[in-house]
C-alpha cells in the first residue's frame, strides 16, 4: 500500500557525527524525566518467523537463542531497561512457552512498587474469538491494559531485531515535533529495502510518502543506492494511536498490520508523522555506522552472529554502560582441554559461552553458545552452535548452524560436498546448512 502526502520541502543543515556519550548527553540534558515516566512500551514477539525455517519450527523468533547467552528478545528489552522504560508488555502468541519461560526467568526483577513491570500479553480472545490478526490487533487487543495504567505516550517495538537504541532520545524528538506519530528509520542497501516498508522525508524529517515493501522500491535523493527503511518501531501520542486502532479494526479488508494499514491510513488522512534517524539515538555510534540487524533469515542470523567473532564488533556485548540483560545459568567457566601435537583444544577469533567444553578441538571464526561440547572433532569453522549442542569425534562443520540439543554423530561432515549436504539437510542460497535435531533423526520434540 502506497501513502503520500504533499509538504512544502525546507532546507536545514545536516548535523555533524559525534561520538555516542557527546551526542547522547547534549540531547538527553533537554528530555524531562517526566516524558519517560508517562511513557509505555509494547513489544511485539508474537511472530513465527517463518524466514528462519526450522530453527522456529518449535519457538517463536524472539525467544531463539543469539550472542552466545542470550535471546533476541533481551535485545529490545534491554534498550527498554536502560533508556528508563520500566512499564513494558510483551505480546506473545506463537508457541510462546520457551519465550514466556525465559521472561519469567529473565525479566522479573524490575519493581511492581515503582509501578515498574514486565508484563505478558498472550493472545486471550479478549475483545472477539479471534487471535492476534496482525502487529496492530496485538496492540488492539490490548488497549485495556494501556487505559488502565494511562501513559502519554505509547512505543511500540519489534520483539525480533538486535540492536542498541536510547528509547529517551526518540521519544524526545516525537514530543518536542509535535508529531501524532515518529517512526524510527535506518539506510539499507537498496536491493534490500524490498523487505521493508520504505519512507520519504522532506529536510525537515516529515514523512510525505510511504510504501509497504514495494517491488521496486525508491531510492534516497542523491544516494542511488541507499533506501530509507521502517524499522517497525514507533512512538504515538496515545490518545492518537487508540483512536488509529479503532478505525483499522472497524476497516474491512485490513490486515491490521502497522506498516501494511495504520501508517498508509494516517498519512492519506494528513496526520503529522515524522521520521526518526536511528544514528541520532544508536548507542554507540562511530562516524556513520549504526548496527541493526533483522535476523529474520538463517543467512542474516548466521552472518550476524558471526560479525560476533570479530576483534572489533560493531555490536558490542561487553559495554558496561549500555548492558544486555539476560537469565544467566550457573554454568562453570569455558573449559579447553588436551595440548598435544595432533589434539588440541584451541578457540581461535570465536565466541564461546559458559559451559563449553572444548576437547583437542581447533574451533575457528565460530560461536559456541552455552553448554556445547565438542569431543575431538576434526575441524570447526564459521559455524553457530546454539545451547547444549554434543559434536561427536572427528565431526566437520563448516558454515553451519546448528539447533539447540542436536547430537552430531561422530564422523558427520558438513559444509564440504553441498550436494550432500542438501540431501540431508537444509541449505540456504549463501551455502549455510541448518542442522536440526529432527534432521539428523533425534526425538527431541514430539508431536501430540
Amino acid at each position: 500500500m502506497v501513502a503520500i502526502i504533499e509538504r512544502p520541502p525546507a532546507a536545514t543543515a545536516q548535523p555533524k557525527h559525534e561520538c555516542w556519550r557527546e551526542r547522547t548527553d547534549r540531547l538527553l540534558a533537554r528530555i524531562p524525566s517526566a516524558w519517560v515516566r508517562s511513557a509505555m512500551a509494547i513489544v511485539l514477539a508474537g511472530g513465527r518467523g517463518t524466514r528462519l525455517g526450522q530453527l522456529t519450527d518449535w519457538r517463536a523468533k524472539p525467544a531463539v537463542s543469539f550472542g552466545g547467552s542470550y535471546r533476541i528478545v533481551d535485545f529490545v528489552l534491554s534498550n527498554c531497561v536502560n533508556s528508563g522504560l520500566r512499564r513494558v508488555g510483551v505480546c506473545t502468541q506463537y508457541k510462546a512457552q520457551s519465550l514466556i519461560g525465559h521472561l519469567h526467568r529473565a525479566w522479573s526483577f524490575l519493581d511492581g512498587r515503582f509501578d515498574e513491570f514486565v508484563e505478558l500479553l498472550p493472545a486471550q480472545q479478549r475483545l472477539e474469538p479471534v487471535w492476534y490478526r496482525g502487529t496492530a490487533d496485538a496492540v488492539y487487543q490490548n488497549i485495556d491494559l494501556l487505559l488502565r495504567h494511562g501513559p502519554q505516550y505509547v512505543v511500540i517495538l519489534a520483539g525480533d531485531q538486535v540492536y542498541k537504541m536510547d528509547y529517551q532520545v526518540l521519544l524526545a524528538e516525537h514530543v518536542e515535533s509535535g508529531a501524532e506519530a515518529t517512526i524510527a528509520c535506518a539506510e539499507v542497501p537498496l536491493a534490500e529495502a524490498s523487505a521493508f516498508g520504505v519512507v520519504e522525508v522532506d529536510d525537515d524529517g516529515w514523512i510525505r510518502r510511504f510504501e509497504e515493501k514495494p517491488a521496486t522500491p525508491r531510492a534516497m535523493p542523491g544516494q542511488p543506492g541507499r533506501a530509507l527503511v521502517n524499522m517497525s518501531i514507533y512512538v504515538f501520542d496515545a490518545k492518537a494511536l487508540y483512536a488509529a486502532l479503532s478505525r483499522d479494526a472497524a476497516t474491512p479488508g485490513s490486515r491490521h498490520d502497522f506498516g501494511g494499514d495504520v501508517i498508509p491510513a494516517l498519512l492519506a488522512a494528513g496526520c503529522r508523522l515524522r521520521a526518526h534517524n536511528f544514528c541520532t539515538s544508536c548507542v554507540k555510534m562511530t562516524g556513520c555506522r549504526c548496527y541493526w540487524r533483522d535476523v529474520g533469515t538463517i543467512d542474516a542470523f548466521w552472518a550476524a552472529s558471526l560479525e560476533l567473532t570479530r576483534v572489533v564488533p560493531d555490536l558490542d556485548l561487553y559495554d558496561r554502560e549500555w548492558p544486555i540483560w539476560t537469565y544467566q545459568e550457573q554454568l562453570p567457566p569455558a573449559k579447553f582441554v588436551f595440548d598435544g601435537d595432533h589434539r588440541r583444544g584451541i578457540a581461535a577469533d570465536s565466541l564461546v559461552a559458559s559451559g563449553c567444553i572444548v576437547s583437542g578441538t581447533v574451533v575457528r571464526r565460530s560461536l559456541l553458545s552455552t553448554n556445547v561440547r565438542v569431543d575431538d572433532a576434526e575441524c570447526i569453522e564459521d559455524s553457530v552452535l546454539l545451547p547444549n549442542v554434543h559434536v561427536g569425534e572427528g565431526a566437520v562443520l563448516r558454515r553451519a548452524v546448528v539447533d539447540k540439543y542436536c547430537r552430531i554423530p561422530p564422523g558427520l561432515v558438513v559444509g564440504v560436498d553441498p550436494d550432500a549436504d542438501r540431501r540431508r539437510f537444509h541449505v540456504t542460497d549463501q551455502g549455510v546448512t541448518l542442522i536440526t535435531p529432527e534432521m539428523l533423526g533425534q526425538v527431541v520434540h514430539v508431536h501430540p
